[in-house]
């Protein structure tokens, strides 16, 4: 049975090696899918927050919210940003193996709908909290080829 809990949380991004460092607290909804599966799901704030150097192309400016999806368990977590014609995502991460990530450009981009396809190595996973997770840490490593694009903690904190 499908049950759901309103939390908040802290999620985090952190480079270990290059100035990458991304932080949001907000809420998210829990839904329990069965006893150790989980999804999450959270609105992240607008991309216009965030200093970026200005695109080459003109984008539009009616940036709305930007939905975050998590499919949490022990063995692998899939994590997903969608949000109405800006950058989207899709990052696959299973302990020990070569997952993919995928990048998908605004649609007035150059190629819409064209994905940019990186792999990552999932060095360690650890998913903590009976019954509801409490803490989520990924550590992983972003390739292109055979050129390692840096290392990674995707941290989640849920308070109870």
């Amino acid at each position: 049975m499908l049950t759901h809990h309103r939390k908040p949380v802290c999620l985090s991004l952190i480079s270990t090696d290059l100035p990458v460092l991304s932080v949001v607290e907000t809420s998210a909804t829990l839904y329990q899918k069965d006893c150790d599966r989980f999804h999450l799901l959270l609105t992240a704030p607008s991309p216009s927050c965030e200093p970026t150097p200005p695109p080459p192309i003109k984008l539009s400016n009616s940036f709305g919210p930007r939905i975050l999806w998590l499919e949490i368990s022990p063995y692998r977590v899939i994590m997903t940003m969608q949000g109405n014609g800006q950058l989207c995502y899709r990052h696959f991460w299973e302990q020990g193996i070569y997952g993919v990530s995928r990048y998908w450009l605004p649609t007035e981009s150059i190629q819409p709908h064209e994905p940019i396809r990186l792999r990552n190595f999932t060095r360690s996973l650890s998913l903590n909290g009976h019954p509801l997770p409490e803490h989520l840490r990924v550590e992983y490593e972003l390739w292109t080829g055979k050129i390692q694009l840096g290392s990674y903690v995707l941290s989640l904190e849920i308070e109870k």
